[in-house]
């Protein structure tokens, strides 16, 4: 019989990148991680054969500072919010809700630029070391909180606005549907200033809370 072959141990590479990414957003020296971060992200691209990969690092390269400025917003919430928190380096440090949200991010632009299956694989890296599954479609604001992380989930047609707070094992999730109607809003959308405390389950693109 012969199989289809795959190479699988880019997932490797992409969670390597993902990492070195992260912590090039906040480090002093990143210009010196610069083309080492190009050249592993062409060479992703290449094993999952996209084309014109130096022309999508350069737009992908130009949202990093915007990055950034949201990352800081969503640190400050964290700052202000958690009473057990000291400082804005602790966050940074110290917080799986914060690296989520990072992960998303980042992985969300590309997701918006329409490059297959890598956004994807970013968002399980983030999932794997955080319990925190937000699909790299979903909508997000800015100043975002996520306390202690474990159990949530938030899918991809999920839109969340500004100044929004989720506590562990909060689902913002879907009911299913036929795959033909994937590309319809199947999950909910949360208002700005709005809190969901643990556990809660949220399921359905018609619902709205805080609206």
């Amino acid at each position: 019989m012969k199989f289809k072959h795959y190479n699988l141990s880019i997932k490797d590479e992409i969670k390597n990148f993902a990492k070195q990414l992260f912590y090039s957003l906040f480090d002093d020296v990143c210009h010196k991680k610069g083309a080492h971060l190009k050249d592993s992200f062409i060479n992703i691209l290449e094993v999952l054969q996209i084309d014109n990969a130096e022309n999508i690092w350069k737009d992908y390269q130009e949202s990093f500072c915007n990055i950034r400025e949201q990352l800081d917003l969503d640190a400050q919430i964290f700052e202000k919010t958690d009473p057990a928190c000291k400082s804005l380096l602790e966050v940074y440090l110290a917080y799986p809700g914060f690296h989520a949200i990072a992960i998303y991010r980042l992985s969300h632009k590309l997701y918006k630029m329409q490059i297959p299956i890598l956004p994807r694989i970013m968002s399980e890296y983030a999932h794997s070391l955080t319990g925190t599954d937000i699909h790299p479609g979903a909508t997000i604001g800015n100043s975002f909180f996520i306390d202690h992380a474990t159990g949530i989930v938030i899918g991809e047609t999920t839109i969340i606005k500004n100044n929004v707070k989720i506590y562990q094992g909060v689902t913002l999730g879907g009911l299913q549907v036929k795959k033909e109607l994937a590309s319809v809003k199947r999950h909910p959308t949360i208002e700005n200033n709005v809190t969901i405390y643990a556990n809660a389950t949220i399921l359905g693109g018609n619902v709205s809370i805080g609206a």
